[in-house]
């Protein structure tokens, strides 16, 4: 129940030649208050109610619980979703020993691309392909509850000069 990870830009989309497994996703949040999030995910035709906890000052480990729902009860509850949701492709991505999941954003998040890893401890080595970037895992704006509410087209828009 605890989830050690750690998140990071991606440079280019090299990473699609070494993927060995490609989906789409949709998810919405019941909840998404930074203490706890409550998510609905739609992975191909099966559904997922996650629940993550804060994260320690790293953003690397926090609590997560997960259960799988049928398709139907997973349409019904994203119905239900607070505005702004989430929808990406995801890429697993074998390197070293490891694997990453890097996920390619569409709708107000097109642009982004972010890859995580997840960890057995916080300590773990990782080993980073050339196209692994700057780290984000403590940054909490490239958390997909706080991109549901603030997409990363918003910043673009943010940072042009007038």
């Amino acid at each position: 129940m605890v989830e050690i990870e750690r998140k990071y830009l991606v440079t280019s989309l090299d990473f699609i030649a070494q993927a060995t497994a490609k989906f789409a996703i949709a998810q919405g949040y019941l909840n998404s208050h930074p203490e706890r999030t409550v998510r609905v995910r739609i992975q191909g035709e099966s559904g997922f109610l996650t629940i993550k906890g804060k994260g320690n000052e790293t953003g690397t480990t926090r609590l997560e619980w997960e259960t799988e729902l049928n398709l139907k009860e997973a349409k019904a509850l994203l119905a239900l979703c607070e505005l702004g949701s989430i929808q990406k492709t995801r890429y697993l991505v074998p390197f070293e020993n490891q694997q990453f999941e890097v996920d390619v954003f569409a709708g107000d998040n097109t642009g982004l691309i972010v890859a995580e890893i997840e960890l057995t401890h916080e300590d773990e080595l990782v080993q980073k392909p050339y196209w692994l970037g700057k780290e984000v895992t403590s940054d909490s704006k490239y958390y997909n509850a706080a991109l549901s509410k603030h997409p990363f087209m918003a910043w673009k828009k943010e940072q042009q000069p007038e």
